[in-house]
């Protein structure tokens, strides 16, 4: 197949086109990666049919390029639509619809240089303690929010993976609470201990909830508790109960990706070591880590255990 045969949407088969899109979209895993990379894929096909254009090859992307850097996007938002059309790419290759050398050229395409370095955005720990004491715990739906606040500053979870958690995911490793073999970003596995104020919410909520197996985050529903098929919160519904109570607190750009370097940036604040903060948050570079200097993950003494945050009994929940 040479590049004039390459998959063209408007002068092919569409329905080879919207195939190999929906593949690129199911390729990621967080919903919120999902709804970015169909907006984008939709966005560069609505580009790529306005006009005749040859098929689709790497000048063609260099173009869409150079049409984003022209708007007002951010660098960091240019490369991730490049990022879907790359995967597009490659997948549109895998299925015979598109040159692999066509696609090579593609998938090689640099993104767009960001000059300096994302600082990103983190709480404090006293922001932290105040937004843990944020949900009203004399509610079901309080005590949910609050343990699921408290995982993701305690933890440092990913939303994706607090949405995922089940009640078999925690267990009991050397001698601690832990939450087992999380299935990360990049089908990585990874273990991450459970500090006593995280537990004390968890034992709130799911004592109150009277759950013990199943979704550990699941939508509260005012009359029928817990549900016969309970329903797992949903990523977004992560990201909207995180926003809930940063916008209680004047926190309008609070996201859980925050929380996350909250807890990484707590865990150094108060001593603990660069590569136990890695195995903790589960970055791609734990392994190379691992084999250099030998190092191995210690639940026993963990990292996120001294946050200096504090337990609190649970109070009586009373359904809503």
């Amino acid at each position: 197949m040479d590049e004039n045969s390459a998959l063209v949407p408007h002068a092919g088969a569409p329905e080879d086109w919207r195939r190999v899109a929906a593949l690129a979209v199911d390729a990621v895993t967080s919903e919120h990666s999902k709804r970015v990379y169909q907006k984008a894929l939709q966005d560069f096909l609505a580009w790529y049919v306005a006009e005749p254009r040859p098929a689709l090859s790497r000048a063609v992307v260099q173009q869409y390029r150079s049409v984003l850097e022209a708007s007002d996007l951010a660098p960091a938002s240019v490369n991730l639509r490049l990022s879907a059309i790359r995967k597009l790419a490659s997948e549109a290759a895998e299925n015979g619809l598109l040159d692999r050398n066509v696609a090579q050229g593609i998938t090689s395409l640099k993104g767009v240089r960001q000059a300096g370095n994302r600082a990103g955005n983190w709480l404090t720990r006293e922001q932290a303690r105040d937004l843990l004491a944020a949900p009203e715990t004399k509610t079901l739906e309080g005590k949910r929010d609050r343990a699921l606040l408290a995982v993701l500053i305690g933890c440092g979870l990913r939303s994706s993976e607090v949405a995922a958690l089940e009640v078999r995911h925690i267990q009991q490793r050397e001698g601690r609470w832990v939450f087992i073999d999380l299935v990360g970003k990049g089908k990585r596995i990874r273990s991450v201990a459970i500090p006593p104020f995280v537990k004390v919410a968890l034992d709130a909520w799911t004592g109150g909830a009277g759950i013990t197996e199943g979704p550990l985050f699941r939508r509260v529903r005012a009359r029928q508790y817990p549900a016969e098929t309970p329903e797992a919160l949903s990523e977004r519904m992560v990201w909207h109960v995180v926003m809930k109570y940063a916008r209680r607190l004047g926190l309008k750009e609070l996201a859980p990706h925050d929380l996350r370097r909250t807890c990484a940036k707590l865990c150094r604040a108060s001593g603990g070591e660069l590569e136990q903060i890695q195995f903790l948050l589960g970055h791609a570079s734990i392994q190379t880590t691992e084999r250099y200097l030998g190092s191995r993950q210690n639940l026993r003494e963990a990292v996120n255990d001294r946050l200096g945050l504090i337990a609190e009994e649970p109070e009586a929940a009373t359904e809503r």
